[in-house]
């Protein structure tokens, strides 16, 4: 929930703490960067000491950063240390958590398992998004953050409970073996993590600037600017219901019918979506709302499938040195893709969000979508990969 909380009130903390496009997507970047950081020490580490011990400890101290997050984050620099500092605890409650389905959940049920983890995150980022469009108009970004942040106390608190019985494994590794001959000179899993990040480019600034993309159509069609923001967070929390949806069936469809076959057809979609979404500023809301849906279900789709793909394809004692590859390469990309979102907005609409702006703004994620798509047909045709086209049995 706190993860998304920056970009549902985006529309209001880029008046009220005076930021430029630019400036509002370096907030999101440094988060991105920090959380790829995090995420790659702690998957190195869930390798060596094993996935619960690390993901339980990012857990405290993601209840932690929260707090102190809610609490502090009044205007850019405030904002920007401490939405950087919560991405270093976050970060390690995520590929744990991938990890921990990897082990416990067989491979023919584990597409649809990897689909309810990372549903989760989405509804997560849905309900934060809903909390923020109440609370923004009865009492400020403040109210949205305090709401948001009580996500992390609650889900640190049920983690500790689901995971008391959970075994804490640790795989051993061959002597003189590394994790370069086990992950990099691993075609398929090189591919997926190639895959992965024009995906997260595609998606993470999607994420970040939807919700201020859907306050300026709401302006465009008449709304104040107070009641845009709100309606903004109400309408992507929609978009975030139909990703929870779209993890779902794409992982059930993913066991059923091949990994590779599911990410091309969501990778494609998505890639229209990207491509059409910003030129539709100032036409009916109705249609914005109808591709967003799309959108929304396209972008989140192939998500679980890569990060159940990567657990396939790598022998389980490197497992998370190819996810901590995965994720900075992935968060990486997502770190750069919302400033470079925001540069082209100003660029193009000199910082006003007029309609052209938007449309070219989107336009670098379609760019990055039509990669996800030339590397999952590259995947398709791998010999190595045989396994991710066939059904899960």
């Amino acid at each position: 929930m706190v993860y998304i909380s920056y970009a549902a009130a985006l529309p209001v903390l880029q008046r009220e703490w005076h930021m430029s496009g630019t400036a509002a997507g370096s907030i999101a970047s440094s988060f991105q960067l920090a959380y790829a950081l995090s995420l790659v020490a702690s998957s190195e580490l869930a390798d060596r000491v094993g996935a619960r011990r690390v993901f339980l400890v990012s857990t405290a101290a993601s209840m932690a950063g929260a707090a102190l997050f809610a609490a502090f984050a009044r205007d850019y620099w405030s904002g920007l240390l401490s939405y950087t500092l919560l991405a270093l605890a976050l970060g390690g409650t995520y590929t744990t958590g991938i990890l921990l389905v990897a082990e416990n959940v067989p491979v023919a049920r584990r597409g649809r398992a990897m689909g309810f983890l990372l549903g989760g995150h989405s509804l997560g980022a849905a309900l934060a998004l809903a909390l923020t469009g109440m609370a923004i108009p009865r009492g400020g970004y403040q109210l949205a953050f305090l709401l948001t942040s009580l996500g992390s106390v609650v889900g640190g608190l049920l983690a500790w409970a689901v995971l008391r019985d959970t075994p804490n494994l640790v795989a051993p590794r061959g002597a003189g073996e590394r994790w370069t001959s086990a992950v990099l000179r691993n075609r398929p899993a090189m591919v997926v993590i190639t895959g992965y990040t024009c995906h997260s480019w595609e998606v993470l600034g999607m994420w970040v600037w939807t919700p201020a993309f859907l306050a300026a159509c709401f302006a465009a069609a008449g709304s104040g600017s107070t009641a845009a923001a709100g309606l903004g967070s109400y309408l992507s929390s929609l978009f975030h219901l139909t990703g929870t949806l779209a993890s779902l069936t794409a992982g059930v469809l993913a066991d059923r019918f091949g990994r590779t076959q599911v990410i091309l057809a969501m990778a494609t979609l998505s890639t229209v979506c990207s491509f059409w979404f910003g030129w539709l500023i100032g036409g009916p809301v109705w249609m914005v709302i109808a591709v967003g849906l799309i959108y929304g279900f396209a972008a989140l789709g192939d998500s679980p499938i890569y990060s159940t793909a990567i657990t396939e394809v790598v022998a389980p004692a490197y497992r998370g040195a190819a996810l901590a590859l995965r994720s900075l390469a992935g968060y990486g990309a997502g770190a750069v893709a919302p400033l470079v979102f925001g540069w082209v907005l100003d660029l193009s609409a000199g910082g006003r969000g007029a309609e052209g702006g938007w449309g070219w703004a989107f336009g670098t994620l379609a760019l990055a979508g039509a990669m996800a798509v030339a590397s999952a047909i590259v995947l398709h045709r791998l010999p190595e990969a045989r396994s991710l086209r066939a059904r899960s049995k």
